[in-house]
């Protein structure tokens, strides 16, 4: 059973609908089992409530009760002051700073530790030295294309050995 029909059977219950609306809601619940069984649960919840209802009765109409409540909560709003947005203190703002600077510091550290070895590999030199002439160095920049090879003349070895160096003529 949809809500529509739980409202107007809640109605029928109340005496709240036009006698042909009642009696339209009268041979529904004869012929509906779920809407019989919805209709004695109601009335049941009506008898258990109708015990600890309490009637107060007020020294004025409704009307000017409701109406006086309606000025005191008027009343009140008006003497509330309004409450602007509070500007968040110096520290802070600081605090907010830093903490927001510290975070794009580590993500860039982070960033560069990552990226570093990449790029690595193409601006590291290669050296070398071939161990049958200890004299000669090898140094190989791949990133600046250029290839340089160290000899020590004399070598370590002729100079030991007390001979007298070859010179380059």
């Amino acid at each position: 059973m949809d809500m529509e029909n739980q409202l107007k059977l809640q109605a029928f219950l109340d005496g709240e609908l036009s006698e042909s609306e009642a009696r339209e809601m009268a041979n529904r619940v004869a012929r509906d089992k779920e809407a019989a069984a919805l209709l004695g649960e109601l009335r049941n919840t009506r008898q258990a409530l109708a015990g600890f209802e309490t009637v107060m009765p007020l020294p004025e109409s409704r009307e000017f009760f409701w109406s006086k409540v309606q000025r005191e909560i008027e009343r009140q709003e008006a003497m509330q002051p309004r409450v602007e947005a509070a500007r968040p203190s110096l520290l802070a703002q600081w605090r907010r700073f830093i903490v927001t600077a510290g975070a794009i510091a580590g993500v860039i550290i982070v960033t560069l530790l990552a990226i570093g070895p990449l790029n690595s590999g193409s601006t590291i030199a290669e050296a070398e030295s071939s161990m049958a002439d200890p004299g000669a160095f090898t140094y190989r920049d791949y990133s600046a294309q250029a290839t340089l090879v160290w000899l020590s003349y004399p070598a370590e070895n002729e100079i030991a050995e007390g001979t007298t160096p070859d010179t380059l003529q």
